[in-house]
């Protein structure tokens, strides 16, 4: 906080150390008001915006103590400093217990009232950004704020009001891109656990001779490498939510440890003896045929339903192609930090809401920062469009006789190996391992390529 836009109201009995007071700290470029006692400190603060006080303890009509009372059943959290003649009384003990920031003594010198004062505005300015940000979490992930107004989309934010508030465990499903971390954290805000963390773990990003110990931590000494103790990402979410992603492809020998987990509410670290308490909210997410899997043995069908007291099914893009002109709004902001609109014109419009949008809101979000780099900042065109959009690639068993005009060789390599990826993801059924197989690659080739593409979960 600047000092000259800080407002210092001191309050005290004493005009000659209120006088004193108000001469030093505007040499220090704070605004300053002040007040003989407690009753006419009340006037000054329901009229101005006071970021500091700093009040004698023992007044006439309303004391240092009363006057903090008061403040706080008015629900005022300004920051408090007072003042007392005595280096430790009662009075000022009850004064930190009440919220006052800090305490100094009469006499004091001037050097002192400087740091105390700083040190006090510091602090406020750091509370209030973080309101601030907590605020800008909140509104980013509230319902309200998800876009989007096609039934799909309204029924989907009814579902969520109503979930939101219960303990209920909930397993989000969709296809990829459709947005489920967003959901979740949406879920989060939503519950009586929004205050406490939220923990994301995307099951099908860390080594399966890892999970163990990222998911329960580690003592020391439990194996090679372990040189001290390790808080695991389980505890990490204690009295908060668990959001464990892409679900269906954790290992079977991690699932029967997960639902232990579930079912007693407690775990222990690896090489640990002692068990620790865990209070979580469990959301888990999957774009997987999990009922498939549970048919072929993949997956355990006692953990599925633990984890499937309630289903939210995220729609697909194709399923609310009402809500793509707003949605691109939405990323046009984000990106540029404008709020002025991102105009489309009407050819392609059209191709936008014709496409089929294989990779969902993700590959909208990525077409969008592609037009704004390549294209008219503001003005969508179908020139900007990427050949997918534009009907100018072949299709994946096309033969390719004539090359078109505007032809782009690395934009149809892309097209290619995005549909070659798509359709072997749909006959592994969602399944990146059994996809990469089919394939003839490895399980991280393949997460680069679908990340690298925009069709990566999520």
């Amino acid at each position: 906080m600047k000092n000259h836009s800080a407002r210092i109201l001191i309050v005290d009995d004493e005009q000659s150390l209120r006088e004193m007071l108000a001469v030093l700290l505007r040499r220090e470029g704070y605004q300053i008001d002040q007040a003989a006692n407690g009753e006419e400190a009340l006037h000054i603060i329901a009229e101005n915006n006071v970021d500091l006080i700093i009040s004698d303890i023992k007044m006439p009509r309303l004391s240092g103590i009363d006057l903090l009372r008061r403040m706080r059943e008015q629900d005022d959290d300004t920051t408090t400093i007072m003042i007392t003649a005595f280096s430790s009384t009662e009075e000022a003990v009850e004064a930190m217990k009440l919220g006052a920031y800090d305490y100094i003594t009469k006499p004091f010198n001037n050097d002192e009232i400087r740091l105390v004062v700083k040190n006090a505005l510091e602090r406020r300015q750091l509370q209030r950004e973080n309101r601030q940000l907590k605020q800008q979490l909140k509104e980013r992930f509230s319902f309200k704020n998800l876009i989007g107004e096609s039934d799909a989309m309204s029924r989907l934010i009814a579902l969520l009001e109503r979930v939101a508030p219960s303990r209920a465990n909930v397993l989000i499903t969709g296809e990829s891109g459709t947005g489920k971390e967003l959901v979740a954290q949406a879920l989060h805000l939503g519950s009586e656990r929004k205050n406490h963390p939220f923990v994301p773990i995307n099951c099908g990003a860390i080594p399966e001779n890892l999970l163990e110990s990222e998911l329960f931590g580690h003592e020391r000494g439990a194996f090679t490498g372990a040189d001290k103790k390790k808080q695991g990402l389980f505890e990490s979410a204690h009295l908060g939510t668990l959001f464990l992603d892409e679900i269906g492809e954790l290992p079977m020998g991690m699932q029967v440890k997960l639902l232990r987990v579930l079912q007693e509410r407690e775990f222990r670290r690896v090489g640990g003896t002692s068990t620790i308490p865990l209070d979580i909210r469990l959301i888990a997410a999957t774009n997987q045929d999990l009922a498939a899997n549970m048919a072929q043995g993949t997956f355990r069908e006692d953990l599925y339903y633990r984890l499937n007291v309630v289903t939210i099914e995220l729609p697909a893009l194709r399923e609310r192609r009402s809500d793509i002109p707003l949605l691109i709004q939405n990323f046009y902001r984000q990106k540029t930090g404008r709020e002025d609109s991102y105009q489309i014109d009407k050819p392609a419009l059209e191709l936008l809401l014709n496409y089929d949008w294989p990779g969902n809101v993700r590959e909208l979000e990525n077409l969008v920062e592609r037009c704004l780099v390549l294209g008219d900042q503001a003005l969508l065109t179908v020139d900007s469009l990427p050949p997918q959009l534009q009907r100018k690639t072949a299709t994946l068993t096309a033969d390719l006789r004539e090359i078109p005009a505007g032809f782009q060789l690395e934009n149809w390599l892309e097209e290619q190996e995005r549909q070659i990826l798509m359709a072997a993801l749909k006959q592994a059924a969602g399944v990146r391992t059994k996809a990469a197989e089919l394939l003839g690659i490895s399980f991280r080739q393949i997460r680069y390529r679908l990340d690298k593409l925009g069709i990566g979960d999520g």
